[in-house]
């Protein structure tokens, strides 16, 4: 690294460039561009240190343990510090032409200089020892904080949704000193996961899910009960001293250029209250607008019908004729807890959909950087997030694709079993599988924790095509056949963000902010062109002082981290120029 920081010191920045390989990544977390932004080959270096080199300032770059060497790749992590900031990362190096080339660069702010979080040698004394007639105890300090909140003082930051990501938005903020609020409509913390169908529970493992700070303790189990989640999280609120109104619900936002803030109007309890926060993070999770298909004769339905996100669980349904349409997780967990209760199941699906065993996930997909296994290897849960964002998207199939193949050799019969039955089966557009449907699309995947045998045997029924409308007693085929019915659940996923957005705000805001999630690939439901990150998550957007933040717990944890240093940045006053704004290419 010394010979890339000489370049950089001296701004020769045709030399820095040229010591990546003619096929080279450089991915940025807010270190060098405060954005999220990948840049490719020689000359995507160049126009980002171009554009960045003068006020980043870099220096310091040092390897902070030995690199290693694994089929001719060397790999290693390093540290380094900028203008404002220090940093961490992960460089691959290949040999190109008889030279060790960059071909993998990750380059990730960990904190700001003088604004570092009170943790470790820093972490604050608590109790203030000595004699003071004016003393306030903890807990006089947080009653007053929380009257004068929403009412006195303004926060400077307003998270909208109190989920896993709202949550952990919040703590981060909370540690950088950065005066927030986050609210929900829920009466509690967790109340997201306690309404929901009694049988879900987390498909991804412990050891991937863990919130900032606080890590699930080492008893915790494998896959967490939806319940068990929602009282971790509402603890989670308190210890971490989260500013957090439950039982709020925001009506309306509107921008002001001339006084440089929101209004965002939401009642508390029933009463209104105005807010006027600086930047608005929308935490609405990005599996939280629920698509619902406009099928006629819903009105004159006689039994039931829901979204999934409103199913109350199987105990009603008894004897009842069911029919799930959709048949990704939702549907099939949808399934199992009712064909458990005696209902009378039928799965309608509509397109292809891609199953991994869960037990195969974690061996083959997750093993190495998520599970006791990689703990033991020295891969701490902070390491594998930094791995895993270092593959750039461009590429990340490629090192997808081995371990689904080894998946669907392994589990051979259970796929047979399924296609047999007449089952759908797909391994995503380029045989990818699971992670690169998700950070694609968000849907069309199944981690099956034993739902799909019911397929398989045909305890739950299955049926193809697409839905017409509903008659009085049943669901009706384009094709002019039907299922009888009493139930009928639309596990349908949910669409973009921003339909949040112009839901609060207005629609023209939500057509400049832009499509939410995706990478541009061109496979299905994730159109082009190629846009190298996660579409408008986690970094500026088009809207001013406007963020999305959302995604699983392991994006909620790792990527909450981004966001809160470019808020804090902000806060404090520092130069944030923004390299490389991301375009609109879809508004929905």
């Amino acid at each position: 690294m010394g010979a890339f920081e000489a370049a950089l010191t001296a701004g020769a920045v045709e030399d820095a460039a040229g010591m990546f390989a003619r096929e080279s990544f450089w991915r940025d977390l807010v270190a060098f561009t405060w954005n999220l932004t990948t840049v490719e080959n020689p000359e995507g270096v160049r126009e980002l240190l171009t554009a960045t080199l003068d006020t980043t300032r870099p220096s310091q770059f040092a390897t902070s343990e030995p690199a290693t060497e694994d089929g001719g790749i060397i790999t290693a992590w390093i540290t380094f510090a900028t203008a404002t900031g220090r940093g961490i990362g992960l460089v691959r190096l290949k040999d190109e032409d008889g030279a060790d080339k960059a071909w993998t660069l990750l380059t990730a702010l960990q904190e700001l200089t003088g604004f570092e979080e009170p943790r470790g040698t820093r972490r604050p004394k608590g109790a203030e020892h000595g004699i003071d007639k004016d003393r306030l105890t903890w807990k006089e300090k947080r009653e007053l904080e929380g009257e004068s909140l929403g009412v006195t003082t303004q926060p400077y930051v307003l998270v909208v949704g109190g989920g896993q990501g709202g949550i952990a938005v919040g703590a981060r903020l909370r540690q950088l000193g950065v005066p927030a609020l986050v609210i929900d409509k829920y009466a509690r913390p967790g109340d997201q996961w306690r309404g929901r169908y009694k049988s879900l529970c987390l498909h991804d493992p412990v050891w991937y899910d863990h919130l900032p700070y606080l890590k699930f303790p080492d008893n915790w189990p494998v896959f967490a009960p939806k319940d068990k989640i929602a009282d971790w999280l509402e603890s989670y609120v308190k210890v971490m001293e989260v500013p957090y109104w439950s039982s709020t619900e925001a009506t309306s936002a509107t921008w002001s250029d001339e006084a440089g803030e929101w209004t965002v109007e939401v009642e508390r309890d029933g009463v209104p209250v105005t807010l006027k926060p600086t930047h608005l993070v929308f935490a609405t999770g990005m599996s939280g607008k629920a698509r619902v298909p406009d099928v006629p004769g819903v009105d004159i339905f006689a039994g039931e019908v829901h979204h999934s996100s409103r199913h109350p669980g199987p105990d009603a349904y008894a004897g009842k004729k069911a029919v799930v349409i959709g048949s990704n997780n939702s549907a099939f967990d949808i399934c199992g807890a009712l064909w458990e209760h005696g209902a009378d199941v039928t799965m309608v699906q509509r397109s292809s959909t891609h199953i991994v065993k869960s037990d195969s996930l974690m061996e083959y997909g997750l093993g190495d950087l998520y599970s006791e296994r990689a703990l033991a290897n020295g891969v701490t849960t902070e390491k594998a997030d930094l791995i895993f964002a270092s593959l750039p998207y461009r590429i990340m199939h490629e090192f997808q694709i081995p371990a689904y193949q080894k998946m669907a050799e392994v589990d051979k019969d259970f796929y047979e079993r399924l296609e047999r039955a007449g089952f759908w089966l797909d391994w995503g557009a380029d045989g990818s599988g699971l992670f690169m449907k998700y950070l694609r699309r968000g849907s069309g995947y199944y981690i099956d924790v034993g739902a799909a045998d019911l397929v398989a045997n045909g305890d739950v029924k299955l049926a193809h095509g697409q839905i017409d409308h509903l008659s009085q007693d049943s669901v009706v085929f384009t094709d002019g056949t039907s299922l009888p019915a009493d139930l009928v659940v639309f596990a349908t996923g949910y669409n973009s963000m921003n339909g949040w957005v112009a839901d609060l705000i207005d629609q023209e805001t939500a057509d400049r902010l832009g499509k939410c999630w995706g990478l541009g690939s061109d496979t299905p439901l994730d159109p082009g062109p190629w846009e190298g990150e996660q579409r408008n998550m986690w970094k500026p957007t088009n809207v001013t002082n406007l963020w999305m933040h959302g995604g699983n717990l392991h994006q909620s944890r790792h990527y909450s981290l981004y966001l809160a240093l470019q808020l804090k940045a902000r806060y404090e006053g520092l130069a944030t120029p923004v390299y490389a704004l991301q375009e609109v290419h879809h508004t929905a």
